[in-house]
């Protein structure tokens, strides 16, 4: 009998039930806050390093005190799980190269050499002790580098001839003018070698107009940076375009491509504000490419177009970070960049407070396939094998039993881990395209080689921040292009340009420039 005023058992029990949802939905807010106040402190932690700290990404151990050290590794292994050990393939341990020497080098041997002498006055000659005449019996030699930088002008005379006979009898008298060879910007004071100068300045040396002008001025030469631009931009839509083209259909011909992409700022482009974000793509051939090229493609955006434009119907193969625009490429074979999957570990260690855990562990297996690759490209070809093949073999006795045992911990740790956090973003990855290197010799295992390329440009850009109009981007984009260009083959860019810039105006726009391109100008340098 239930007495009046007081609740039923149907009303408990759903009071009850009513209870427990309202602690479950809290217990799970309170769970997702958490994971969210992890992410934040970790993206916090990752901000306050990437301002302050070295941005090197060598793994380096940060303990010092070996007892510190092992009472760190148990409570890790604690906390985080056993240490897995690396599996064993046979590969030789890798001693650590000796460091470099120290000291001066000497000057280069090509370099020209003026003898500077200095000798006795006369009445120092006499020997100090008996004061008999001396004898010279030899000298002593240092070396210093001299360097001087002189402007001068050019003066193009160019004679004219009349006839003294049409002079005196007939109406009109014809004058000729001796012919000059055609200049890369006609009607402008700049020589080949002045437009190279200044390009290498800006390009190479990163180094802006506006400073480029400052020194013009200092040198007693008044150059404006306005005529600064219109050098740059006439020098590569002229003539430096030319080889820019010649070099992307090259490009598209190579077995293996590298892509990637980084930001640039335009102030001046039509339908979009100042402050909009526009992205050079780059694109690069393999490490072992006997014709090297470095290309970058001004782009006002980020979209798939953009590399399916330029690489058309590319059919070879494409490294790329794993960014999903390049991945639309259908006919081309992708794979994925190892660096990029091993930073995601470096960023996951640098934010926990002791180091050691499930990045540290990673990173091992990190560090072992890095040393099975630089092992593989020191490896001969056994008979009848070639450089490829011999790779690709050394890479499935090594590195797949690795990679195996990387996948079998990767799944073990997934569950255990918060899928917002840093580690958690590591261990998610695209493992398909990963290890597709270790099917093909002439596959890189990364993207680093077109990143280093990269950086030079991303080094520039921080003196000069932006580009003023579109026609500045695409000229910067072909400049360069083929200063990296230069640069992968070993070539000295102010000498190209020189070459370069005197002998394409030469040529008309038909005409086969195949002997111009950089890896090319090595090779009629020796000749």
């Amino acid at each position: 009998m239930t007495r009046s005023g007081e609740p039923s058992v149907a009303e408990l029990m759903a009071q009850l039930a009513a209870n427990a949802a309202e602690i479950a939905a809290l217990k799970a807010e309170k769970e997702a806050l958490s994971a969210r106040v992890v992410k934040l402190e970790e993206e916090l932690e990752l901000a306050r390093l990437h301002r302050f700290a070295p941005k090197s990404e060598k793994h380096v151990d940060r303990l010092f005190d070996e007892a510190e050290q092992v009472a760190n590794e148990d409570e890790a292994s604690g906390e985080d799980g056993e240490v897995v050990d690396l599996p064993e393939t046979g590969f030789a341990t890798i001693e650590k190269p000796e460091g470099k020497k120290r000291g001066r080098k000497p000057l280069p041997e090509h370099l020209p050499r003026e003898r500077v002498e200095y000798d006795l006055a006369d009445d120092q000659k006499a020997c100090p002790c008996c004061r008999h005449q001396m004898h010279r019996m030899g000298e002593a030699v240092t070396e210093q580098l001299h360097i001087e930088v002189k402007a001068k002008v050019l003066q193009n005379v160019r004679f004219k001839y009349a006839c003294r006979h049409c002079d005196r009898t007939g109406i009109n008298t014809p004058v000729v003018l001796a012919p000059m060879p055609a200049q890369p910007l006609p009607g402008s004071i700049a020589t080949a070698s002045t437009l190279a100068f200044a390009l290498v300045h800006k390009y190479v040396d990163g180094t802006p107009l506006y400073r480029l002008a400052q020194a013009f001025e200092r040198a007693g030469v008044p150059v404006s940076r306005g005529a600064l631009g219109h050098w740059v931009i006439g020098s590569s839509e002229r003539h430096l375009s030319r080889i820019y083209d010649a070099l992307k259909l090259r490009l598209r011909s190579q077995p293996l491509i590298h892509g990637d992409e980084t930001t640039v700022q335009v102030l001046k482009e039509k339908d979009r504000e100042a402050t909009s974000t526009s992205f050079m793509w780059a694109y690069r051939s393999g490490e072992d490419s006997g014709e090297p090229i470095v290309l970058l493609d001004y782009q006002p955006g980020r979209g798939q177009i953009y590399p399916q434009a330029f690489l058309g119907d590319y059919r070879g193969i494409l490294m790329s970070d794993g960014y999903t625009a390049w991945r639309t490429l259908a006919g081309a074979t992708h794979i994925g960049c190892m660096a990029h999957s091993r930073r995601r570990f470096i960023d996951a260690l640098k934010t926990r407070k002791k180091g050691g855990g499930p990045p540290e562990q990673a990173l091992k297996f990190f560090e072992q396939l890095y040393r099975i690759e630089s092992q593989a490209k020191n490896e001969k070809p056994e008979v009848g094998e070639t450089q490829a093949d011999c790779i690709r073999r050394f890479r499935q006795q090594h590195s797949v039993p690795i990679l195996i045992a990387l996948k079998a911990w990767l799944d073990d740790i997934a569950p255990k881990v918060l899928p917002d956090s840093k580690i958690g973003d590591a261990v998610s990855n695209q493992w398909e395209y990963l290890t597709r290197y270790t099917e093909d010799g002439r596959m890189s295992i990364d993207n680093n080689l077109l990143e280093r390329d990269i950086r030079i440009f991303a080094t520039g850009r921080k003196s000069w921040l932006f580009s003023d109009t579109v026609d500045g981007a695409r000229a910067s984009a072909v400049v360069y292009s083929i200063m990296l260009t230069c640069r992968a083959c070993g070539v000295e860019p102010l000498a190209y340009l020189r070459h370069v810039l005197s002998e394409l105006p030469q040529r008309a726009t038909d005409t086969d420039i195949t002997d111009l391109l950089p890896f090319n100008f090595t090779k009629a340098a020796a000749a």
